[in-house]
């Protein structure tokens, strides 16, 4: 096989410092120099070996601190490994931190430029590709604002189309496809198809399992940075869902309380709930963008799905999901907090947390919104509801496949 990545045997260790460590100069006087020694180490990755060849795509799947970042920002040539050795044939695009490098002072337009150069573009090539990345971010009428401005999903759309236009012989993505609405998600994932037809390399980090597993020749999985799978996504990826299935079927009690809620007009039983349930999701309400609850809506029209959460006792870091699917259980969204980059600390009491989406672009049919709290390392779910909220999405005609953006078509000329 003709590697465009070769890993032989890396692995890679921290220091583990005292959360008390002085950072200032000041606080050293005070503290003293003892609290600056590491208290331990640990190994991020162990002897985690691959090949992959040119214009093939890797998915690499795990719990949160299994090591893949690290081992793509190794690969991506930040750091070095402390055993073994990696080789990447090509031109590096890392997808790794969307926004790194943008200041919110400057106008989008700015940060564009900025951020072509520290990707390696010439302002020539910059140039001559500017009006191609604005378009691609759908923000014409926002690119000379300041970015602060900008809400969140903005950024995150104008960061990728600028990594969009690279043109990489091999392409890094780490947790960066959950950007923007439907529409835009699509047209991110046409990007990449683009990519990997030009014979580009693709290395996906990705907790969307179901992902990986549709647009991945092989999968890689990886617990307390070791290897524990690689090979087919089918395969690989039933046997990480199975084991996070497992530990949460394990966690959840016998007796599951049955939890009353109202879509609309309907009052439901909740007969697809697992979890351990620290934390419990007590209510769940979909309402539009007047904020009344809704169990319908037009093709296009916005939506937001409202959670009541209570935890008794302190949860760190917990993640939200919230994912749209069929009633085949064909998954048509997925996203979730941490893909967002939103850190939800420690939880304690009864909170509420929405997720609102701009539009949703689906054909017309019956949709379920799944709602999940999970550990923050995805060890397990601390409750899941499964098809429980019905969503009905009618628009004028019924068309084919699963989306329906705006679109419109333009005759010949």
């Amino acid at each position: 096989m003709d590697a465009a990545i070769s890993v032989q045997n890396v692995s890679k260790k921290f220091r583990a410092y005292h959360p008390q460590k002085p950072n200032t100069i000041a606080e050293l006087v005070v503290k003293g120099p003892t609290l600056l020694r590491a208290e331990d180490q640990f190994w991020a990755l162990r002897d985690v070996s691959f090949q992959l060849g040119r214009g093939q795509m890797l998915g690499i799947i795990g719990k949160n601190g299994a090591g893949k970042s690290t081992l793509l920002r190794l690969i991506g040539g930040v750091g070095r490994p402390d055993d073994g050795r990696i080789q990447v044939n090509g031109r590096i695009g890392a997808l790794l931190d969307l926004g790194a490098g943008f200041h919110p002072d400057l106008t989008g337009r700015e940060n564009v430029f900025i951020s072509g150069v520290i990707s390696g573009l010439l302002r020539q090539e910059i140039e001559e590709r500017f009006d191609s990345i604005v378009a691609f971010a759908e923000l014409e009428a926002f690119i000379d604002n300041p970015l602060r401005t900008y809400s969140t999903g903005m950024q995150l759309r104008l960061a990728f189309a600028v990594a969009a236009h690279i043109d990489p012989e091999v392409l890094l993505i780490d947790e960066v496809l959950a950007v923007g609405d439907l529409a835009f998600q699509r047209k991110c994932l046409d990007r990449i198809a683009q990519f990997r037809q030009k014979g580009c390399t693709i290395l996906l980090v990705s907790h969307d399992a179901n992902q990986v597993q549709q647009l991945c020749d092989d999968v890689l999985w990886l617990r307390q940075g070791q290897v524990v799978a690689h090979g087919e996504p089918a395969v690989v990826v039933g046997q990480y869902v199975a084991e996070m299935q497992s530990e949460t079927r394990r966690r959840t009690p016998e007796a599951v309380p049955l939890l009353h809620a109202t879509s609309g007009q309907t009052l439901q039983i909740n007969k697809n709930r697992f979890g351990s349930l620290e934390m419990e999701i007590t209510a769940v309400h979909l309402q539009n963008t007047r904020g009344e609850v809704l169990s319908d809506i037009e093709s296009g029209e916005g939506v937001a799905v409202v959670l009541e959460v209570e935890a008794p006792t302190a949860v760190p870091s917990p993640i939200v999901g919230v994912t749209i699917s069929r009633e085949d259980g064909t998954v048509c969204y997925d996203t979730h907090t941490q893909a967002d980059g939103m850190q939800l600390g420690v939880w304690q009491g009864k909170k509420q947390i929405a997720l609102q989406l701009e539009r949703l672009d689906l054909t017309q049919g019956v949709y379920f919104v799944d709602v999940g709290i999970y550990e923050a390392n995805w060890s397990h779910a601390y409750d899941y509801h499964w098809h429980v909220y019905p969503l009905l999405v009618t628009t004028g005609e019924k068309e084919k496949g699963m989306l329906s953006p705006p679109a419109r078509w333009i005759g010949p000329e």
